[in-house]
């Protein structure tokens, strides 16, 4: 049975948004949301029988809100911001984005503040659910009055004008509208600053960011638990009472799933037996402080999914109407920077799980640092300098930390002023959203390595050792990527382990 998401503006939470953007999910509005909305707009509607001056209703946008608009021409200036502000540039969003974007927008205006009538939420929900797909360039908003120009190329589909992918193939909005029976949409009066005012590109990305971090973060401590195995680390780091006496929530959790997974591990060693073999009795840094780096990812996924979540349930256009005491107010709650900032504190704690696994694998395949495992992780019969095994995915791993470095600036401490110096801060929310959500994927990748050479490095210790959850985890990358013998291209076995990562298998 397909599931239906049901939004009222208030209750939508991020596995909501994933199930519409990824699954298909239907999309429907809320009985009490209908007539939240119906009355938001019968009260703008009264009040513009009262008031001659209602910013983005009677005037002019931005520099322009200082010019009356005539009453037979409020339309036209609904459908030119539209038409106007359709600009954006750059390759399409993906299809999951856009209706992430959708769904958000459809969200906020259910919550009944924005002054529309209902036909222009239906519509949005029929294109979701008709799978019509507006085409939206990704880049050129500016995160400031919400994201102007990616929300404009929605209502360009949605008065017939604009491009769209339907069934997998770009056409007209109005083709599209047609097969399914429907009609473009003539925009009255508030209705076009209603679309366009929003942060709903930005927390669109975001949201899925948010909910892949989660599942790159899991697979990043099976990861580091399966390279403590591989190099005979020391599992005292991981006491409980450590952890208890510097009490992070983040580290706590961490420490606990790394003993959870190495649980009944005979390749992980105390303290005491390194002294023993004549070693350290500590780890390097990226084997012994896995619960302090990974704790604070932990800490800010948390607090990123907690602004997440109030910002797709909030009202971001401008103004907004307050049906209680027939009010139009305007603010400021189209600025993205809550967006902006959360998400490029979490790119860079994304880029740290990059660079943390990096120094695990590089550990791994160099003979002189991994406890007695051969050169880049050969087997005997690979015949060792005809074969190169492991060598050349570290270099990999290695760019893509070096490239997260550079992505890790952030987005948020900069603007530009737009709007003739009217809208003179803007967030640039968009280009964090954007960079965090490519961090994300390049440290996809770098875990993926380290997994590979992870589940290659354990067979040379015995596999019949390993603890219960690194078992069940060497399994599942066995069942997709055989074991190394002699050298063969290895991206097809990255792209696998990554895939899994994304799919949340670990």
């Amino acid at each position: 049975m397909q599931q239906t998401v049901t939004i009222d503006g208030k209750h939508l939470r991020i596995e909501d948004v994933i199930a519409v953007a990824r699954c298909d999910a239907l999309a429907k509005v809320s009985e009490e949301a209908k007539q939240n909305v119906h009355q938001s707009r019968e009260k703008l509607l009264q009040l513009l029988e009262e008031k001659d001056i209602i910013y983005g209703v009677t005037t002019g946008f931005g520099a322009f809100g200082n010019i009356n608009i005539p009453k037979d021409d409020l339309k036209d200036l609904q459908m030119n911001l539209i038409r106007s502000h359709s600009s954006g540039v750059g390759d399409p969003l993906r299809r999951d984005e856009t209706r992430a974007l959708m769904l958000l927008r459809a969200n906020t205006l259910a919550k009944g503040h924005s002054g529309v009538r209902y036909i222009i939420l239906d519509t949005l929900m029929k294109m979701i659910n008709n799978h019509i797909h507006p085409i939206v360039p990704e880049k050129g908003s500016v995160g400031a009055s919400g994201d102007l120009a990616p929300l404009s190329h929605i209502g360009l589909a949605m008065i017939g004008e604009g491009l769209v992918e339907y069934k997998g193939v770009h056409t007209d909005a109005l083709d599209a509208f047609t097969k399914e029976g429907m009609q473009p949409i003539e925009l009255d009066v508030k209705e076009g600053v209603a679309l366009t005012n929003g942060t709903q590109m930005m927390t669109g990305i975001a949201t899925l960011t948010v909910h892949d971090a989660t599942n790159l973060l899991r697979a990043a401590e099976v990861a580091a638990a399966m390279s403590l195995e591989a190099l005979s680390g020391i599992i005292d780091a991981f006491d409980k009472r450590i952890h208890a006496v510097r009490p992070h929530s983040g580290q706590m959790k961490c420490a606990e799933h790394i003993r959870e997974i190495l649980s009944g591990s005979k390749l992980v060693q105390s303290s005491s037996e390194a002294v023993e073999a004549t070693e350290y009795p500590q780890d390097p840094y990226s084997l012994r402080c896995i619960p302090q780096v990974f704790g604070i990812v932990h800490d800010t996924l948390e607090f990123a999914e907690h602004i997440v979540e109030v910002e797709i349930n909030s009202a971001t256009d401008n103004p907004l109407v307050f049906s209680e005491k027939k009010e139009c107010i305007s603010g400021g709650n189209f600025h993205g920077q809550p967006i902006s900032a959360v998400m490029d504190y979490l790119g860079i704690s994304l880029a740290t799980i990059g660079n943390f696994s990096e120094r695990r694998t590089a550990r791994m395949i160099d003979a002189r640092l991994n406890r007695g495992l051969p050169a880049f992780l050969i087997p005997e019969e690979g015949k060792r300098g005809i074969q190169s095994g492991f060598m050349t995915l570290q270099y990999t791993a290695a760019a893509l930390v070096s490239e997260n470095k550079v992505l890790s600036h952030p987005a948020s401490v900069d603007s530009i002023p737009t709007s003739a110096n009217f809208e003179d801060f803007v967030s640039m929310g968009p280009i964090a959203a954007r960079k965090a959500q490519e961090i994300l994927n390049n440290t996809e990748y770098i875990v993926a390595i380290e997994l590979l050479c992870a589940a290659q490095a354990v067979e040379f210790r015995g596999t019949d050792r390993m603890g219960d959850g690194t078992k069940v985890a060497y399994r599942l990358i066995r069942k997709k990527v055989p074991k190394l013998i002699k050298d063969r291209a290895l991206y097809k076995d990255v792209e696998a382990v990554r895939a899994m990562i994304k799919r949340g298998e670990f």
